[in-house]
């Protein structure tokens, strides 16, 4: 087959290799059909990872079609479409007992696309855990491209329930890429005042009018922590969820928040990197800031349940189709910031 592995920064080969075996009894094998581009694996093709240990086939997005099943498999046939998110909890560990399933501490032994090959291939090999626990068959009428939004959802979803958005609420999320579109989607959905989206693109500011926030800010232009209070009777936001995981954004996220706001911190800055608090804002403005990680079964399977029903459209985040050899190209696109998704089709 076919498949795209990582070999070191900016070095990315498209090889023939063989279709992966399973490995134990519970195991499934798919042939993909589509997986999307994603702002982890452009991290990945330009600095690594450090939970990736090359050559690897990378890419963790997808949906596609059972070709084989393990003998112990059960609920799954061959020629089924399927779905499966990226990882699944041990259910053992200390955080899987305290409920933090995100942080279980064997995450990393079920990984696509990190730890186990990923999904920028013609077949994946689906662990055994995941087969059991977040791998769903997609409804008739959800298309491959749409089911593959599964697992980045998932994620949206776990950092917006900590969000704990109420009805009326100023909601600011800082970063209109696809995972900022998500959340502006959900923000609406749970009832929000109103949603302001802040980027640096024009491309995306339009593309989160589209997708329904009610103003948006250009961060190149504007200042944005005084636009937003503007917006906001000069209180600042009672949510604010960073989506670039940049220190400066992290703080002026926490410059724009309210007195008894939200501040979550979805995106992930690089390692090493810190960011500075104003200890009298944080005191005696009780202010909440919350980091977020990865997602649980539970979301996995309301993200499918939201795509299927029609609650978050996915479908305008897919702005291109390329096949599995233009991967590299799709990369420095997505880099470009003049699309959202790319849709890799093998």
């Amino acid at each position: 087959m076919r498949a795209i592995r990582f070999y070191s920064p900016g070095l990315l080969k498209l090889e023939e290799v063989d279709i992966p075996v399973l490995e134990h009894e519970g195991d499934v094998l798919v042939k993909t059909k589509a997986i999307l581009t994603c702002g982890t694996d452009l991290k990945i093709y330009r600095r690594g990872h450090p939970k990736v240990k090359p050559p690897l086939i990378f890419g963790h997005e997808f949906s596609g079609v059972i070709e084989e099943v393990g003998e112990n498999v059960r609920n799954f046939k061959r020629g089924m479409r399927v779905v499966a998110a990226n990882s699944a909890p041990c259910n053992e560990c200390y955080f899987c007992k305290k409920g933090k399933h995100n942080l279980c501490e064997e995450l990393t032994a079920t990984l696509i696309g990190f730890s186990v090959d990923g999904a920028y291939a013609e077949y994946i090999r689906i662990p055994e855990r995941i087969v059991r626990q977040n791998m769903y068959e997609i409804p008739d009428h959800v298309s491959f491209q749409e089911a593959a939004f599964t697992e980045p959802l998932a994620c949206v979803i776990n950092g917006n329930d900590v969000a704990d958005i109420n009805l009326a609420d100023n909601v600011v999320v800082i970063g209109a890429g696809p995972i900022g579109l998500l959340h502006i989607q959900l923000a609406r959905a749970r009832g929000a005042k109103q949603v302001i989206a802040i980027d640096l693109i024009e491309y995306r500011l339009k593309k989160a009018l589209e997708i329904g926030a009610h103003s948006v800010i250009n961060a190149q232009t504007e200042d944005s922590v005084e636009k937003v209070k503007t917006f906001t009777d000069s209180r600042g936001a009672d949510v604010v969820i960073e989506c670039v995981g940049v220190p400066q954004t992290w703080e002026s996220a926490i410059e724009m928040i309210s007195p008894a706001g939200t501040v979550v911190l979805f995106g992930g800055a690089p390692a090493g990197t810190k960011f500075s608090v104003d200890t009298r804002k944080m005191h005696y403005e009780d202010i909440t800031i919350k980091g977020i990680f990865h997602h649980t079964p539970v979301c996995v399977k309301k993200a499918l349940d939201l795509i299927s029903s029609g609650i978050v459209n996915v479908k305008p985040l897919i702005t291109k189709e390329m096949p599995l050899n233009q991967l590299e190209n799709a990369l420095n696109e997505m880099q470009k910031g003049e699309t959202i998704k790319i849709a890799v089709i093998p």
